[in-house]
């Protein structure tokens, strides 16, 4: 039988509603099924403690003696936006400290809920109605007229996992990334994520009101980068899709689910838990709010590729992320969470207590979250990019003499060949490797050439391809596709040239 919100509200306030954690109906469903669990069953909780950079808060101050309106403002030293009503402020999470490297906008927010003073330096040009130039106080959030935590982009559907082909660190938003496939991060709550419980965004849209950050809080419409025209497997996207944006009272929150990060050699976050609660109201949403680890697709994504469609590696379950290790070409690569999957347990069972109790009452959505897809950047003047500068490379076989070699050198009038072996790049010798072979008297080319190639990609941006350069001491790099072919070249004396133009 179908049910209604109205209907499981009031069996909630009569203390009658059978509330289950996400985690809890995949069990329920696998002994009783799904018609059943969808009789019994009246509200599922779900729960998220991850980094969500795309967070931030809306303070209001109220009017100094004389007025003056905000318009350059630091907090603790962190840049806020004044650009709106006189005292009204936003600051950004990942907005960084002008003094301390370890300190940004999330650490503000984190010290404003924990009740800590907070520096405020404020500049004004000073008009006839806020004559106030100048501006420097000590507040607390109690000195606030209004304290709202409004995030742009939360609680993404799914998340691709990261990893790294190239030959150095990467220090990223899915943090530290260790060469040749080093490592493979994650951030999802999976089985436990608010929008993956209700694929189809049937019960979250505009006005449903969440936990957020340890208080009450709401949707107030889809999150940036909303994206539901995606692959799906089983219902379920396979890569990045719904979004929301939500807000709460910051007053009314805790530190226990809203923290401060630091992610070395990246910047700042916000860790936000959120939960949501899913109402039981037929037996598709009770078959969607039983759905496991292993039944969750996401793909892993080479980070190494500095462009905005990054290669896939390969797809994997989040059972396969969690187990510790996945394999990718043959090789068990490690696996770590960027979020935690303890505290978003902690904030479906926390959310779970206090609907039992009553003092959470489930809100139908007054306008469902739309379908939109999204695209990238429209860029005029687009950035060059390797394959606009690489050149079609000269190469030699691995079984190819330095004679042969040294010969192709001086008719080609160059100083880099790339060893291939079925097409593949395996190698690379420059004329001084070929110098130093005919001093030693060696003769094949396989014993001199440089089998750890740095190799750039066709959609790297040429930045990135001249900071390889420097950072290795080199002059060339081999240009490969994601299968490791060889396909092209690009020289430190072409991106001289670029600079020249």
């Amino acid at each position: 039988m179908a049910k209604t919100i109205e209907e499981i509200n009031q069996k909630i306030k009569d203390g009658d509603a059978l509330v289950l954690t996400a985690e809890e109906m995949i069990g329920f469903v696998r002994e009783k099924g799904v018609k059943k669990a969808s009789d019994e069953v009246d509200v599922v909780t779900t729960g998220t403690f991850g980094a969500m950079c795309s967070s931030g808060a809306f303070l209001n101050f109220g009017h100094s003696d004389p007025p003056m309106k905000l318009q350059k403002i630091r907090l603790n030293n962190v840049e806020a936006y004044g650009g709106l009503a006189a005292v009204d402020v936003y600051i950004g999470a990942s907005q960084p400290s002008e003094k301390d490297p370890n300190y940004g906008g999330a650490h503000v927010i984190e010290d404003l809920v924990n009740k800590r003073d907070i520096s405020v330096k404020a500049e004004s040009l000073g008009t006839d109605c806020y004559p106030k130039k100048r501006l420097e106080t000590i507040i607390t959030i109690d000195d606030l007229n209004q304290a709202v935590l409004l995030n742009p982009r939360n609680a993404y559907q799914n998340y691709a996992a990261a990893t790294n082909s190239t030959d150095r660190v990467l220090h990223t938003y899915m943090g530290t990334l260790l060469p040749r496939f080093g490592n493979v991060t994650y951030s999802s709550a999976g089985q436990l994520s608010p929008l993956i419980n209700d694929p189809y965004l049937k019960t979250i849209g505009l006005g449903t009101r969440i936990f957020l950050g340890g208080a009450e809080g709401y949707v107030i419409g889809e999150g940036t980068q909303h994206n539901t025209g995606v692959e799906r497997k089983d219902n379920i996207p396979i890569s990045p899709a719904g979004t929301i944006m939500v807000r709460g009272d910051l007053k009314k929150m805790n530190s226990e689910f809203l923290r401060a990060a630091t992610f070395h050699g990246y910047g700042y976050s916000l860790y936000v838990g959120i939960g949501i609660p899913i109402p039981i109201l037929n037996e598709g949403i009770a078959k969607h709010t039983s759905i496991a680890d292993e039944d969750i697709v996401t793909k892993i994504l080479d980070y190494g590729v500095a462009y905005r469609n990054r290669p896939m590696v390969r797809e994997v379950s989040y059972k396969e992320l969690r187990s510790g290790a996945v394999e990718i070409e043959g090789e068990d690569v490690p696996t770590s969470s960027l979020s935690s999957y303890k505290k978003a347990r902690d904030v479906a069972c926390e959310l779970k207590r206090r609907i039992k109790k009553g003092k959470f009452i489930l809100t139908s959505a007054v306008e469902k979250l739309p379908k939109s897809e999204f695209h990238g950047m429209k860029e005029i003047k687009r950035a060059v990019l390797v394959a606009d500068l690489m050149r079609k490379p000269v190469v030699c076989g691995i079984d190819d003499t330095i004679e042969q070699t040294s010969r192709l050198m001086i008719e080609k009038a160059i100083n880099h060949i790339p060893i291939v072996e079925e097409d593949k790049l395996v190698g690379i010798v420059t004329s001084w490797d070929v110098a130093k072979a005919v001093a030693k008297k060696k003769e094949e080319l396989k014993d001199v050439m440089i089998r750890d190639v740095v190799t750039a990609h066709p959609e790297d941006v040429v930045e990135d391809a001249a900071r390889k350069l420097s950072t290795h001491g080199i002059s060339a790099l081999p240009v490969i596709d994601g299968n490791k072919k060889l396909i092209g070249i690009i020289t430190s004396e072409d991106i001289s040239k670029l600079m020249t133009r």
